[in-house]
């Protein structure tokens, strides 16, 4: 692939002003998530890892092998290796290829790119730089492709498939090799961009038997609620979709009478969410170890290696970390595309529940295999994309959640709305472009968020 190189003065006039920021955030000093008096606040602190509760960390340390500093620490490095693969993604462009976290702490922030003149300025950051053949667009168009192939077949056999940007390539797990190439033949995807892996299990949806906290549809079946939302004046709160279609009525864990279901996508997604009565109010918590609440200050997307946790009524709470995105898992009822899997632990009941890192929301439990007893793999539906879909506002701790217009001094910028990597907004007078999917807040306004957004 020809190198291009006219971008890289720019990307390295960008270096110096926050290389020091990931240095800092990577190093996991004490002084990492805090910003001199009078600067832009780091992303650790927009991220508010600060407000992780004592039952996540705990849950951290038990299921990732950490201490409570190790685990503090991951939590900052993370929200800080998320800004600087957002700020570096958006100035390598189309050399891009995807971006990941290591080691305990989350120390090392990798970041690979398809040409070797962006490496000085990616190590300029404080990252690793890894030189490859293809670019996430490319990998993602391959994945896309197998997308719209699998809607034509039996996938059950190949039940899963992704862009690991590890390997730089695309993946599909199978029970039968077979079936992974029947897969890759049908979308044209050749072994330059493919790789397949075996897998034992069938993935399945966690069904019938509880979640974050539980809930009942149609006084029988029994999923977890995912996290508390509004829509206008509306409360309620959002789920995975197979736990019950659009009209379907819901009681609490006490069996009182509760909701019903607005909407539902399964499969395909895995999506829901369900309108409560006025005997239900949404709080901007999810249930934690020993009833203690744990906050939601917002649902800025965690990428490849970061830790995540989950409420499910079931099992309790369970850590582990993000090991793919962009991923299409095929259950006995048909494909779900695109959720987040993840080495997270669950059982029947928790499905629909909480998936969150530090206090950013990150979806809603969808299905997987194992057990908690031995050991698993689960995937989530995202909830930014869940929160779109329907028009829906996350409830958060801080800031007004329910805010439509731009704030001042005006632009095209609005609270409430779900924003991309690589969105583009006017406030005050100036664009910026988005580092992180996340759901708008009051207070999240670009000028105010260098994590989130950058100005163009």
């Amino acid at each position: 692939m020809p190198h291009r190189h006219r971008h890289h003065r720019a990307v390295g006039a960008a270096v110096a002003a926050t290389a020091a920021l990931l240095v800092a955030g990577l190093s996991g000093s004490a002084s990492a998530g805090t910003a001199p008096a009078g600067s832009a606040p780091t992303a650790a602190e927009t991220l508010r890892t600060d407000a992780a509760p004592p039952a996540l960390l705990k849950a951290m340390q038990r299921d990732l092998g950490l201490d409570r500093q190790q685990a503090e620490r991951r939590l900052v490095n993370e929200a800080e290796a998320g800004a600087t693969a957002g700020r570096l993604r958006a100035a390598l462009g189309g050399d891009f290829a995807g971006a990941w976290v290591r080691g305990a702490e989350s120390g090392t922030l990798t970041v690979a790119t398809t040409d070797a003149g962006d490496v000085a300025a990616i190590e300029a950051r404080g990252a690793e730089a890894k030189v490859v053949r293809h670019s996430l667009a490319d990998l993602d168009t391959a994945k896309a492709r197998l997308d719209k192939a699998a809607a034509g077949l039996n996938t059950a056999d190949a039940p899963v498939w992704y862009v690991d940007t590890r390997t730089n390539s695309v993946v599909v797990e199978a029970i039968r090799p077979a079936a992974a190439r029947t897969l890759l033949s049908a979308a044209g995807v050749g072994d330059a961009l493919a790789r397949v892996k075996n897998r034992t299990e069938r993935p399945r949806t966690f069904y019938d038997l509880r979640g974050g906290e539980a809930y009942y549809i149609n006084n029988s079946s029994r999923c977890s609620i995912g996290f508390p939302v509004t829509k206008g004046t509306q409360q309620g709160f959002a789920t995975a979709g197979h736990c019950g279609r659009a009209g379907a009525s819901t009681t609490g864990a006490n069996r009182v009478a509760q909701g019903t279901f607005q909407g539902s996508i399964f499969p395909g997604r895995d999506m829901a969410w369900v309108a409560t009565n006025s005997q239900w109010t949404a709080t901007p918590y999810v249930l934690g170890s020993g009833g203690q609440n744990v906050q939601v200050t917002g649902s800025t997307a965690s990428p490849v290696g970061a830790s995540v946790c989950r409420s499910g009524s079931t099992t309790g709470w369970h850590c582990g970390t993000v090991t793919q995105l962009n991923t299409s898992v095929t259950y006995q009822e048909g494909t779900i595309s695109p959720v987040t899997k993840t080495t997270v632990c669950a059982e029947p009941g928790d499905s629909g529940g909480s998936y969150i890192s530090g206090s950013q929301a990150q979806g809603v439990t969808s299905g997987g295999s194992g057990d908690c007893r031995t050991g698993g793999e689960t995937f989530f539906q995202p909830i930014n994309a869940l929160l779109q879909n329907y028009g829906l506002t996350l409830k958060t701790t801080g800031g007004d959640d329910g805010g439509e217009e731009p704030g001042e001094p005006g632009g095209t910028w609005a609270a409430g709305t779900v924003y991309q990597p690589g969105d583009t907004v006017t406030y005050g007078g100036a664009t910026f472009r988005c580092l992180q999917g996340h759901q708008a807040y009051a207070g999240w306004e670009p000028p105010n968020v260098p994590a989130l957004w950058q100005r163009v």
